[in-house]
This record gives C-alpha cells, structure tokens and sequence, in this order.
C-alpha cells in the first residue's frame, strides 16, 4: 500500500518560510545568532500584554486543574465566545451571538476549516496577490481550486478589473488579508467597498453565494491612523478568521476563532458545517487553558510602537541605499523589489552575507522578498551595514 504522495510531498518540501528559519538555526548554531540576521518569520519579538501572565497565574490558583485543562464544548467555551462575541459587536456594531462563533488552534486552523465547511470538489477560490504561502495548500487540500487575481502596480490594493474577470460561476470564495502578509499594505475603505460591490453584483448573476473570508491576524497591528473595515458590515456571506498569535504575541499558543456573520445567507448551515469541518479534520476544543485566557484578556493589547520604530529604521535606510520598498501600513513586513528579476538569486547573495530574507514567487509576486521586521532593534541596527553593503553590489545609489 502506498503513502498518500500529495502529503509526502508536502511534508518532504516544507514552505520556503519554514526552509529558511530552519536554516537560520543551523547557521545560528556554526557562527552565533548575533552574526546571522534572520527576518524570515513573522514569530513576534514584543512581549504579550502583563494581562496574559497575569490571567494565567489568576485561572491556575483560582480554577479547578480538572476543568482548566479538560475538554471544551466541540466549537469552544460558551463563555469564551460570548465574551468575543460581545466584544466585536461592541467595537463594530454587528449582532454576533455565542453560535456564530468556532474556536480554533490559531489562524491556519480557522482557514482549513472555514475552506472544509463551504468548498466541493472543483470550486475555485480567488486569492489576492500578493498572499499567504499556505492558501494555495489550504484551498487544493479542501478540494478547491485556488485561482490567483494580481494586484494593482505599485500600490498592491486588489485591482478590481483584474478579479471582474477571474470570477467565475464556479467562484465560490475569495480570501481577503488586510493588513496583507507579506505587502504590509491595508486595504483602503474604497477598495473593499469596490470589492464588494463587485461580489454581489456576481452573486446575482450566478444565483449562488460567493463567501468572502476575511483572514485578520494583524487587524490589530496598524500605524500611522490607518484602519481596517470590518467586512461583515460591507457584505453578508463573510466568515471572519482570527487569531491571536500576533495581537496578543501567541503564536505558540495556537488561539483564535471563526465568526459567521449573522446575516449570511443560509448562515446556520454554514455554521453547522464549520462545525462539521472541525470535527472531520480532527480541530475540536482548541486549547482550554487559552480560551480561558482569552476571555479574561478581551481588549488586552500588545505595545506596537516597537514596530513602527522597526519599520521607519528599516525602510527609511533600505530607500536610502536604493532598494525599492512598499511602504507598510499594517503588520510587520517590509516588501521590497529585487534588484534582479529573480528574487532566489536575490536570497541567495543576501544570504551571503548572513541576510536572510524569503523569495516571494510562493506568494504569487515574483521578484519580489519578504521582510519580517518583528525582531530586536539591535538585530536590524547590526544588518543596516550588511545590506549598505548589498545594495553596492548591485550598484544602487547609496
């Protein structure tokens, strides 16, 4: 009997975020970690907000070990989500209740499962370059087809001409992520709108729903006074997936949910198959100890003003020494044009000189690399001679 040789490859090939990472650690070990300057994942270097430690030390000393660490209902702790529900409606004026809410094992788990829940075999889903290496992962394991629509040139908003004609009547999704990994770039108001308007002018036309899901672990994460809409107040079939990995600094932890929008079409069947989708891929009862954490920390924060002083540094001296940068508005990334039109070659002549950054040709952009700028500012101060000296190689001005 043979292994299943989609899964083997899978396994065999790790994403290009993860080969680099593991390669850091390798190099890390045969030079020191101070000497390798590492901006390849976006593994938070802020502390979580005092509340988190406070509120585990608070639930261990307070609740019963038995119900602290036992099973959860199968879509979460009641009281866990009628706090995030509560929390949301608060914030954006929606009507969610505790049943329109799944917890998860973090972001890829409300993902995988939103995609289970609401794609049959053939059904394309629409993702927007730049995006999220995993999508297409996500979307061919639920049986989908992904279906990739580019952006508009130079601002890396989705461009609307450009999705009119990759919807189709077997469109039966599209995943939005703003502020967008690895563009940095937040989705302006007219751009949803515009969006959104679009999906249902085609819901019309093909009398079926076209689910938006809106992927949002870095909603929190914005400067400058930019804002995220929140979609379900634009159109009605949204589910929205978060996490808490780079609000709160918990990627660890593997903490977040799905929201189905209490006015979708059809939203109840909707739910029941998120919940049916979590059941068939094993993702039941996230983590009982961080939900319970969860609800006590509703509205923690974590201090992003170490972000922004990242990115102004590290955009600030890349435009300076020539390099071609996407000025972010949200997350942690910085995007930047290869000088050479293959962004491997790019990688591998950075890598040279202890520069690791990831190739974007995964993220449906190639000549282009990804910057996690949520490192030590020691660490980005310590690389500014390194890439100076890069960008002579390549005969930028600088």
């Amino acid at each position: 009997m043979k292994i299943n040789e989609k899964m083997y490859s899978l396994g065999s090939r790790r994403s290009i975020i993860r080969e680099i990472f593991e390669y850091c650690k390798t190099r890390a070990a045969e030079i020191g970690a101070d000497r390798v300057f590492d901006f390849s994942i976006g593994n938070p270097s802020v502390e979580p907000p005092r509340e988190i430690a406070e509120a585990i030390a608070r639930l261990i000393e307070t609740e019963s070990a038995t119900l602290l660490h036992g099973y959860t209902s199968a879509q979460g702790d009641y009281s866990t989500r009628l706090a995030i529900a509560e929390d949301i409606n608060s914030r954006f004026g929606t009507a969610l209740s505790p049943d329109n809410l799944y917890m998860t094992c973090g972001a890829a788990a409300s993902l995988t499962i939103s995609l289970r829940a609401l794609m049959n075999a053939g059904d394309e889903c629409i993702l927007f370059a730049p995006f999220f290496t995993e999508y297409r992962v996500f979307v061919e394991n639920a049986g989908g087809v992904p279906v990739v629509s580019a952006p508009e040139a130079g601002s890396f908003q989705i461009d609307i001409s450009d999705l009119a004609g990759k919807i189709t009547e077997r469109t039966k999704a599209v995943i939005v992520n703003s502020p967008n990994n690895p563009s940095g770039v937040v989705y302006t108001d007219k751009t949803l709108r515009a969006l959104t308007d679009l999906l249902k002018e085609k819901e019309r036309e093909y009398s079926h729903p076209i689910y938006l899901i809106a992927d949002e672990p870095y909603r929190e994460l914005v400067y400058g006074g930019a804002s995220v809409p929140y979609l379900m107040n634009y159109y009605d079939d949204t589910l929205v997936c978060y996490s808490y990995s780079k609000a709160l600094s918990l990627p660890g932890e593997r903490i977040g949910y799905i929201a189905v929008s209490p006015k979708m079409q059809e939203g109840t069947e909707v739910y029941l198959a998120v919940c049916g989708a979590g059941r068939s891929l094993g993702y039941v009862c996230a983590p009982s100890l961080f939900q319970r954490v969860i609800r006590e920390c509703i509205g923690a924060k974590v201090d992003i003003g170490a972000y922004e002083k990242n990115r102004d540094l590290l955009l600030n001296a890349l435009t300076e020494y020539g390099f071609e940068c996407v000025r972010p508005d949200g997350a942690f990334y910085l995007f930047v044009k290869s000088p050479e039109p293959d962004a491997y070659k790019f990688f591998e002549r950075a890598k040279r000189r202890e520069i690791l950054v990831v190739p974007c040709d995964d993220f449906g952009t190639p000549g282009y690399v990804r910057i996690a700028y949520c490192v030590s500012r020691e660490r980005i101060e310590n690389s500014l001679p390194a890439f100076e000296a890069l960008a002579r190689e390549y005969g930028l001005k600088g």
